[in-house]
């Protein structure tokens, strides 16, 4: 039987999307995230961070490879199949819960706002 994920915070929410095209590293899912969301969210470096090391302890996300570039060690992330089905499972739980207040139609014997 498999468990349900617990509720994903937005910032875990869009680091996993941004993973889901494949493999990136830190600041690439900064930027991911950023266009996304058309900039109304932009995740401090130690909240992308301290996320990735938790999901990854959650089993969620992998360390796919790592790289130098000019000195500095790039570590790149991507998707576990968990990751993949908690990501699509939130998704899907945050479009029924928009669609309560979205789809909502006027109730008989109420005054529509």
């Amino acid at each position: 039987m498999r468990r349900r994920q617990p509720t994903l915070t937005e910032p875990q929410y869009f680091i996993l999307a941004a993973l889901l095209d494949g493999p990136l590293h830190g600041y690439g899912i900064i930027k991911t995230t950023e266009h996304a969301t058309g900039g109304r969210l932009t995740l401090a470096v130690g909240t992308v961070y301290g996320a990735l090391e938790r999901m990854e302890r959650a089993g969620l996300v992998t360390v796919d490879h790592e790289e130098t570039v000019k000195g500095r060690q790039r570590r790149y992330y991507r998707l576990t199949q968990d990751g993949t089905d908690t990501v699509e499972q939130e998704a899907h739980r945050m479009q029924e819960a928009a669609g309560v207040v979205i789809g909502r139609r006027a109730i008989p014997g109420t005054v529509p706002t």
